[in-house]
């Protein structure tokens, strides 16, 4: 496999020619040399009308092999007042675009869908536009038996050959298109696609990781932007370049984002149902109970375990407040060996943290291999000791669990983007932090409001990832933005958080 690995690389690398300038040219008509393409909508159900754009493959060689992008849109409500088109992304990276257009082509804010058409397309590698495989979700599930949530003697070691294993994986079934997977290409993608749907510049909301896409996009088109929405943010500088520091943070805020649900659940025990005012030390009794008897079914085969929980766990202390009932329940429930935390890995999330990690392993560099990993790992891993073990030395999966699989990543990275991240000569930015983001730590959003030369930071004083139709206070400031190019004023702060029940 290692020979047919390396083969398949050098082939690609020998084809590549100089790279384009960093900055393409500010004429409307998008990436310099690239053809724009036709995108013929049709409807594809539910609302929601699609389209194939097809961009090269690799933009240093415009007029070589190509690549077809999956674009979906929901056209403007009241037409006669349409300013453009929104494109936005839901972050990720990994999952699929066509339910996010949906969403906010009829449940999102009303003056969005009706002035704007809603547009996104899956990032190549994602979903329907060439998506990365890497193990099937057979094997990927029982990649997790024997992963624990708790330290364990020869965690690392475990993980680390895991990890291997799981990028030669990626290699074999999805080499084609992993060097070319990454926000930079990304952003040249968004540029060919602005001009397709005839928009002179950008009108673009990104959430998450969708947020270090529109850095990208601000940094190479600063000229092409109308207005840039970034909520959620990330540090681009920390993320891109120091691996191990941007993954600490997201450790320490997933911990945190637990701990104070654990703090009110021990506050407002019956409103909770978990723990009996001891929801914490309930919590590592039931990991260390699920360390030693996994879910398994009547075939004796892997369903669930502590550490598959704390990936699970991973996402849903993302919904915040509002849903902490709800997450008492699901713990409750997960007590007694079963519900949606013990479930098993669908296939959509399987492909989703498949994609996640190889892409993020294409935007990052982890400095010195295999040398510091271990140290710096296990500093990492101290900082989060309620789920970081668990993600830290499980399977590669979500975000701030990738340091093992992209430390040993031989995929040569043609789209990685690492800088500057200024985004010299841009219109205002608007960039929205969450106080108790558990997934983006506020302090990226500051930082990304400082590195920008021309940034409003709004900030929303809650819980949850991110906060547009978290908070409508910031909503209404991001929609009149995005709408109206009106920043909020300085240091406004929002904090009409949704409050649990009990």
């Amino acid at each position: 496999m290692r020979k047919l690995i390396v083969a398949t690389f050098c082939a690609l690398l020998v084809t590549a020619v100089p790279a384009v300038a960093t900055a393409a040219p500010d004429a409307p008509g998008g990436v310099a040399g690239v053809d724009v393409p036709r995108l013929a909508w049709a409807d594809c159900g539910q609302g929601v009308q699609c389209a194939t754009a097809v961009v090269p493959l690799d933009y240093r060689r415009p007029h070589g092999p190509t690549i077809a992008l999956a674009a979906y849109r929901v056209p403007a409500a009241d037409p006669a007042h349409r300013i453009g088109s929104l494109f936005i992304n839901p972050g990720g990276p990994g999952g699929p675009t066509k339910g996010f257009v949906r969403a906010y082509g009829f449940r999102g804010p009303p003056e969005l869908h009706q002035r704007f058409d809603i547009v996104s397309f899956d990032p190549r590698g994602v979903a329907a536009s060439s998506a990365i495989t890497c193990r099937t979700p057979q094997e990927y599930r029982a990649s997790w038996d024997g992963a624990t949530a708790r330290p364990a003697p020869g965690a690392y070691d475990r993980a680390v050959a895991g990890a291997k294993d799981f990028d030669e994986s990626c290699y074999a079934r999805s080499g084609g298109i992993l060097p070319h997977a990454g926000a930079e290409n990304f952003a040249r993608d968004l540029d060919v696609l602005r001009a397709a749907v005839g928009d002179e510049k950008v009108s673009y909301l990104g959430i998450s990781y969708g947020t270090f896409l529109g850095t990208v996009y601000a940094n190479l088109f600063p000229r092409h932007i109308r207005v840039l929405s970034l909520d959620g943010a990330y540090d681009p500088e920390s993320y891109a370049n120091r691996p191990y520091d941007y993954d600490r943070g997201q450790y320490r805020a997933l911990d945190a984002g637990l701990s104070r649900f654990f703090d009110w659940c021990a506050g407002a025990p019956a409103a909770c149902g978990f723990g009996d005012g001891h929801p914490a030390e309930s919590f590592l009794s039931m990991q260390r109970d699920l360390d030693r008897n996994p879910i398994r079914d009547e075939k004796g085969a892997f369903v669930a375990n502590a550490a598959t929980m704390a990936v699970q766990l991973s996402f849903t202390v993302n919904e915040g407040k509002e849903n902490w009932p709800d997450l008492g329940k699901q713990l409750k429930a997960a007590q007694g060996r079963g519900g949606p935390l013990l479930a098993p890995f669908d296939d959509s999330t399987v492909n989703l943290l498949a994609a996640n990690t190889a892409i993020e392993c294409m935007d990052r560099v982890f400095p010195g291999g295999l040398r510091p990993l271990r140290a710096k790992l296990a500093a990492n891993v101290r900082t989060g000791p309620l789920l970081g073990p668990a993600l830290g030395y499980g399977p590669p999966s979500y975000d701030h669990s990738h340091a093992t699989a992209c430390t040993q990543w031989q995929a040569p990275r043609l789209s990685r983007y690492a800088g500057p991240w200024n985004a010299a000569g841009s219109p205002p930015i608007l960039v929205t932090g969450t106080i108790g983001d558990p997934d983006t730590p506020f302090q990226d959003a500051v930082a990304l409001s400082r590195t920008f030369d021309n940034a409003r930071l709004l900030v929303f004083d809650g819980e949850g990832h991110s906060a547009m139709q978290r908070s409508a206070c910031a909503t209404g400031h991001e929609v009149r933005y995005l709408v109206d190019k009106v920043l909020p004023p300085r240091g406004t702060v929002c904090a009409d958080e949704q409050q649990p029940v009990g």
